[in-house]
């Protein structure tokens, strides 16, 4: 190791000391990056580092962020999510379990039009807490369903994790995108199966929607659903149908959701100014942190790089004597760690750019491995201490205790690790719907190469120019 080598490994050290004893993350990682760099590097630091922001503000990907964010804040403030749990309650009520089915539904479901874990924990708390103490419910079920299903917005496209993840593993927005859509489901299926099993075996923990909270009529059933589940069914493929159908890109596409989600709230009588600002507040705040943490991160990592430390760690790691697997595993279980104390910008901003070089360098596709890192990093939101899911569930539902809904949330955290390790162990789980539509998009710019193809005879050529130019 060399000398500069070394100095990048104890700014490494010292930037997870001060992060650990409560240092805010985006000016201690450029305070770091700059005085470490200087030391190394001279006053070309600064010129790095002006040139590494630039080029940050150059990626497009990043515009789709307070789009979606807004998009996210807006449907809260629809009250999309009370409609899609009294549509889902009132069609699942007469079996055993139904507010499990409801809630990761619900969740499922929000989440694809929000991405928001905090709006969605806290609705879901405020809705189906009483209801599910009501019914007589097991307290650590509830809470541990309406924890884990709150985090699939994280997964789920149109996540915001996703969307700074793509330019920072260098891949499509679109491709992982689509990787994140089996994972996702998968994730809420095992959850619906592992709720209703185990409430059909003992009915005690998760009866039927109480009879008094049922409606009267089917046709109120129908209703109930047209109301909840056609507008943001419509809501969704539009907006993610036209992002992974190439037709626009993610910033585009997520202005269209916006557009489409103030188009909501008016629909549902819910439009104010004073809820159009407070959301572009909070869109405002929640941006500039995500961005800030973005630019602070390029510029460690660029100075970690050039110190050499990065490339270092690289090979040390690529020249393990463990298997491709088990380093693979490795890494997975490193980022699993990194969940308890970081939340998933600071995993993504500052240390995914570190270990993305050794999955690549063993073979492995990277939007593959950016979905594994998603499913991973899902976690962060179930694991103490910071499991700001708990810290949510807890505000709005006072009778139950922290220590229940701990114990609730490990249950389902076992489950994600399930997943991890099926799509693990079976990539096409993630990789089936991208490589679907590579090759459709392949199929796609073949038949138009040959329908624009150079003609085959001299008296074809002298019209040639003017059918390229048509067709094209």
């Amino acid at each position: 190791m060399t000398g500069l080598e070394l100095l990048g490994l104890v700014m490494l050290l010292v930037m997870l000391g001060a992060i650990f004893i409560g240092l805010p993350i985006s000016f201690t990682l450029l305070f770091l990056a700059l005085m470490f760099g200087y030391v190394g590097m001279g006053e070309r630091v600064f010129n790095l580092a002006y040139l590494q922001t630039i080029g940050l503000m150059k990626q497009d990907e990043l515009v789709a962020v307070p789009m979606f964010i807004l998009m996210g804040f807006i449907c809260d403030q629809a009250g999309l999510m009370e409609r899609l749990f009294k549509a889902f309650r009132d069609l699942f009520a007469p079996i055993n379990g139904a507010l499990y089915v409801v809630v990761i539904l619900t969740a499922t479901l929000f989440g694809i039009a929000a991405g928001t874990v905090g709006a969605t924990v806290t609705l879901l708390g405020i809705m189906a807490g009483p209801m599910m103490i009501r019914a007589g419910y097991d307290v650590r079920m509830s809470a541990g369903a309406i924890a884990a299903g709150g985090t699939l917005g994280i997964l789920i496209p149109p996540s915001v994790m996703l969307v700074v993840m793509a330019p920072v593993l260098d891949i499509s927005i679109i491709d992982l995108y689509a990787a994140a859509f089996g994972p996702g489901f998968l994730l809420s299926a095992m959850f619906i199966a592992y709720t209703l099993i185990r409430s059909h075996f003992n009915p005690k923990l998760g009866p039927p929607v109480p009879i008094e909270d049922r409606p009267d009529s089917m046709r109120i059933v129908l209703w109930e659903c047209v109301v909840g589940l056609v507008p943001v069914t419509v809501l969704t493929i539009l907006t993610l149908g036209a992002i992974l159908a190439g037709i626009t890109t993610a910033a585009e596409a997520a202005a269209f959701g916006a557009l489409g989600s103030i188009v909501l709230v008016i629909a549902y009588g819910r439009f104010s100014w004073r809820g159009l600002l407070d959301a572009c507040y909070g869109t405002l705040a929640t941006t500039s942190m995500v961005l800030l943490l973005a630019v602070a991160s390029n510029v460690f990592g660029s100075v970690f790089s050039w110190l050499g430390t990065a490339t270092w760690m690289t090979n040390a790691l690529l020249a393990s004597p463990l298997p491709a697997w088990g380093t693979m595993s490795l890494l997975l279980g490193l980022i699993f760690l990194l969940g308890w104390p970081f939340e998933w910008p600071a995993i993504v901003f500052i240390f995914l750019p570190m270990l993305a070089p050794v999955a690549k360098g063993l073979g492995y596709d990277m939007v593959w491995f950016g979905c594994l890192v998603a499913v991973v990093l899902q976690t962060a939101f179930l694991s103490p201490p910071v499991a700001m899911s708990a810290y949510y569930l807890k505000q709005v539902v006072k009778e139950w205790n922290l220590r229940m809904i701990y114990r609730g949330m490990a249950d389902f955290m076992v489950i994600q690790c399930v997943c991890v390790v099926l799509v693990l162990a079976f990539p096409a789980i993630a990789m089936w719907f991208p490589q679907w539509l590579q090759a459709r998009r392949i199929a796609a710019r073949t038949a138009q190469i040959e329908h624009v193809a150079p003609p085959q005879n001299a008296a074809a050529a002298l019209d040639g120019p003017r059918i390229a130019i048509r067709n094209f």
